[in-house]
């Protein structure tokens, strides 16, 4: 008897008291471990999340949540020769477990540039700008997000056991949320060798992760309104967990990505000699095999013009029979086996289902691996099928219902592109289409089409085929998910991902109280003013508003003459006197939008070696009152916010700046983005 796959639970690996129910390898039948959850305490796997993993992860700025990110990513990457070995096991070819151990460790990556790229070195997020609420000023309003005193509960399909884990885990734990992962019973082995080396290894706080292996239990019993709960499997399951008194009573967040009937629609511009009829044949057959089908986002409906149905099929059909399947550890085997045994049945019925309205054109369902000559393996004692491609009659509903979840695939033709995109809506909802065409039009009129049905929509032409990363892989950047059948639910989307975590709340207040809440100046609130000009002061000696107004300075004639003949910016409001007149705007010369940021510069720079090493941007920049020649100008610069950079001497100083005239009427805001030494250098020898 093989050992006892453990759960990781409050700082221990915990075995359960009893045999546990046989997992066996997807290739050779062999039992390859057992699990149980029996005895397992639910209750102080939850509270440990909660009173431990919480608050350590909670008290980490994002920058360092991201660091942990990286440096978890940085250490999976030592171990993934172990966890191909295991994947093999799950019927993983090599190209299959890139996109599922690699592809879960780049996301991690991406998500710790994302974190320390674009969230600020703090434990909030400020959502927008502030609205005014009043008249005069002193009363605004300022939405945030803030992490919120809860658990985020994954439970897993079994195809990705390292991505499913992982692309839920970075975005929770830069939220703040600690994470408990329920992975499907049948490739949990691998989840577990994965969690193992991230508790090992200490990178992240104790509590930050645990893991259950075996059934789920009473653990959403033992969740609040504070928690979260992202599901990924099936339908039928979903339903079960949308009706649980944790989400209907409790307030338990509930995320589904569930059975998904996604779509290819070839245009109806495409003829068989164009290069994206290779482009669709191509993702279509790459779509029935990585994994063996075994993706939430694989092509289920191939959606093509009645005119060359007979040429994809043909087409399909041909580069389907060059696919060998067998033992994944075999190099010349292009498609390995399912995840089970069972697995293997419910793909056979399901085929059954769609031979009511369909005609079998590629594979043999009679047969027992559906006409696959089966490389380096027993075909009985592995969960082998070979490809099958189906051509649907005009009335089949089938398609449009039952998911294959395996090497299957069914073609449908179509007359017009609304007829496609109302194929594609039969789907009820899918997390991803693709369209492949070269025709602008038809892009734009499919995509709108389909966008309300789907959570991402790919356009595939020969223009992009070269860096597409193809119809079935979601991507850290984007969101995953769609509507409808597909679940509902959003993942990913880059710091999306992360603020879906978190508590938007809008905060009603005054200028000052906004400031001291959000760690970011609030225009209104005070200044501070010194002797000292702000940009001789280091990160660690300035402080949100700081501030400096400046000197006043005149802007002549001969100014604006100067700008626009040494720029080459000669548009007429700025040299034609009879022209300027005549336009409702200006009425008469005015000066160039960046004389006046330039010369606005020249007024608040202080010009000598100091902390402040260089300006890198300028956001928000608005020019709101013209200037005119002999206006006069003048600038008040003021410390917005500051972030300081955890690898580097520097920091980022945010600077609200605000050009007023001589009626002191804003001409100009913008925010000055400068980099800034964390501490001063020492004055050099005999300096005075």
């Amino acid at each position: 008897m093989s050992a006892l796959l453990e759960s990781y639970v409050a700082g221990s690996w915990y075995a359960a008291d009893d045999e546990g129910q046989p997992i066996l390898d997807a290739v050779t039948g062999e039992e390859v471990t057992r699990v149980s959850s029996r005895g397992l305490d639910y209750a102080a796997l939850v509270a440990h999340a909660r009173q431990v993993g919480g608050p350590a992860i909670r008290k980490l700025t994002f920058h360092e949540r991201a660091a942990m990110l990286k440096a978890l990513a940085k250490h999976l990457g030592q171990f993934k020769d172990d966890f191909y070995a295991l994947s093999f096991r799950t019927g993983a070819t090599q190209r299959d477990s890139l996109v599922d151990i690699d592809g879960g460790i780049g996301t991690v990556f991406s998500y710790a540039s994302k974190g320390t790229r674009e969230l600020p070195n703090d434990t909030i997020v400020l959502d927008g700008g502030t609205e005014a609420l009043g008249r005069n000023g002193t009363f605004l309003g300022q939405h945030i997000y803030t992490s919120r005193p809860g658990v985020a509960v994954q439970i897993n399909a079994f195809n990705f056991p390292v991505w499913g884990m992982l692309e839920k885990l970075a975005p929770a734990f830069l939220a703040g949320l600690p994470s408990i992962v329920k992975p499907a019973s049948q490739t949990a082995y691998l989840t577990e060798a994965v969690v193992r080396r991230i508790v090992e290894s200490g990178i992240l706080p104790e509590g930050s992760l645990q893991l259950v292996s075996g059934s789920a239990g009473t653990l959403l019993d033992e969740l609040d309104e504070q928690d979260s709960v992202a599901f990924t499997g099936s339908a039928h399951t979903a339903e079960i967990l949308r009706n649980h008194p944790a989400v209907l009573k409790h307030g338990v967040r509930l995320g589904v990505e569930a059975d998904s009937l996604n779509c290819s629609i070839l245009g109806p511009d495409v003829t068989p000699d164009a290069p994206e009829f290779d482009l669709f044949v191509k993702g279509v057959v790459a779509e029935m095999t990585v994994k063996a089908g075994q993706k939430c986002t694989a092509i289920r409906r191939a959606i093509v013009p009645e005119g060359i149905a007979d040429d994809v099929i043909a087409a399909i059909s041909a580069r389907l029979a060059k696919t060998t399947v067998g033992n994944p550890a075999d190099e010349s085997v292009r498609m390995g086996a399912l995840a089970s045994r069972a697995q293997r049945e419910e793909v056979r019925k399901a085929v059954e289902a769609l031979r009511n309205s369909a005609e079998v054109v590629f594979g043999d369902p009679d047969s027992a691996t559906f006409g696959a000559e089966i490389v380096g393996a027993d075909a009985e004692a592995g969960a082998f099928l070979g490809p099958v491609l189906l051509r649907a009659r005009p009335d089949a509903s089938e398609p449009h219902d039952v998911e294959p979840f395996g090497p299957v695939s069914t073609v449908l033709t179509y007359a017009t592109t609304a007829d496609a995109v109302a194929l594609a809506a039969r789907g009820k909802g899918s997390l991803v289409a693709s369209v492949v065409t070269h025709d602008p039009q038809v892009a734009r009129e499919i995509t709108l089409g389909l966008a309300p049905w789907h959570g991402r929509v790919l356009v595939l032409d020969r223009d992009d085929a070269g860096e597409s990363t193809g119809h079935g892989s979601p991507l850290p950047v984007l969101v995953h998910g769609g509507p409808g059948r597909a679940g509902g639910g959003e993942e990913l989307g880059g710091i999306r991902g992360v603020l879906h975590h978190m508590q938007r709340t809008a905060i009603q207040a005054s200028p000052d109280m906004l400031t001291a809440i959000s760690g970011r100046w609030t225009a209104g609130s005070r200044r501070t003013g010194s002797d000292v000009h702000p940009f001789r002061k280091s990160l660690a000696e300035l402080a949100i508003g700081d501030s400096i107004t400046s000197a006043q300075r005149t802007v002549t004639r001969a100014d604006i003459d100067h700008f626009a003949e040494f720029t080459g910016d000669t548009f007429y409001a700025h040299t034609d006197p009879e022209a300027a007149a005549a336009n409702p705007l200006f009425g008469g010369i005015v000066a160039h939008g960046y004389l006046v940021v330039s010369l606005a510069a020249g007024l608040f720079v202080e010009p000598n070696p100091g902390p402040v090493l260089a300006n890198f941007g300028v956001d928000n920049l608005r020019f709101l009152t013209p200037v005119k020649a002999e206006d006069t100008i003048r600038v008040t610069l003021t410390v917005k916010q500051i972030t300081p950079r955890r690898s580097a001497d520097y920091g980022e100083v945010r600077w609200d700046a605000v050009v007023t005239n001589q009626d002191d009427a804003p001409v100009a805001t913008y925010d000055v983005l400068t980099l800034v030494a964390k501490e001063s250098s020492p004055a050099p020898e005999g300096s005075a």
